[in-house]
């Protein structure tokens, strides 16, 4: 994983229908011997409307949930909250769950090879490992774009497509992110 690292997908069809999603690298932090990175999940449109700025603070792209040290949430309309650390412990075990990109990044550990392909996708004309996985999801991944996904197609019947990818992001989030106040713990 590089800082700067981006890339942009469009969704049609299934759950995610034209929804936009941009994955990007936004910065790093030394924690004891590891370099954890700031992963940057940024998305608008589909069904919901609705847009949103997720920053996890993880040691590498389509980790467990559980490896996530922190979080930053911005929501359309809203301040950027940073969560307390007890909270993100708590709350990595829902995450990623329901996000495409980490979904395929996930599955293509234990997806059947098809073979090397051409594919076509808006950013340009890519050659790309295609991948069958066993609940009929497909992929085609490739090392020289950034989080690796070129296209996919989840077992929805939607299609996820790149449609840019480069090296220059910097955050989405340009104020300071506020405190969220810590959850009362019940004592012992």
């Amino acid at each position: 994983m590089t800082v700067g690292q981006w890339s942009s997908y469009s969704m049609t069809g299934g759950k995610a229908d034209g929804a936009k999603l941009r994955l990007a690298i936004v910065g790093q932090e030394r924690r004891g011997d590891s370099t954890l990175y700031w992963l940057e999940i940024s998305g608008n449109g589909g069904p919901s409307g609705k847009g949103g700025i997720l920053q996890l603070l993880v040691p590498g792209f389509g980790v467990d949930a559980t490896a996530i040290r922190g979080m930053i949430v911005k929501t359309e309309g809203q301040p950027a909250m940073k969560m307390p650390d007890q909270m993100v412990s708590m709350m990595g075990q829902n995450m990623g769950q329901n996000n495409e990109a980490v979904d395929v990044a996930r599955r293509c550990a234990s997806a059947q090879v098809v073979g090397w392909e051409s594919v076509a996708v808006p950013a340009g004309s890519v050659r790309a490992l295609h991948l069958k996985n066993v609940d009929g999801g497909e992929a085609w991944v490739a090392r020289d774009v950034p989080f690796g996904i070129v296209k996919a197609h989840p077992k929805d019947g939607g299609e996820m497509v790149l449609t840019g990818h480069g090296m220059d992001a910097k955050s989405s989030i340009t104020e300071k992110p506020q405190e969220m106040p810590g959850m009362m713990m019940p004592k012992p």
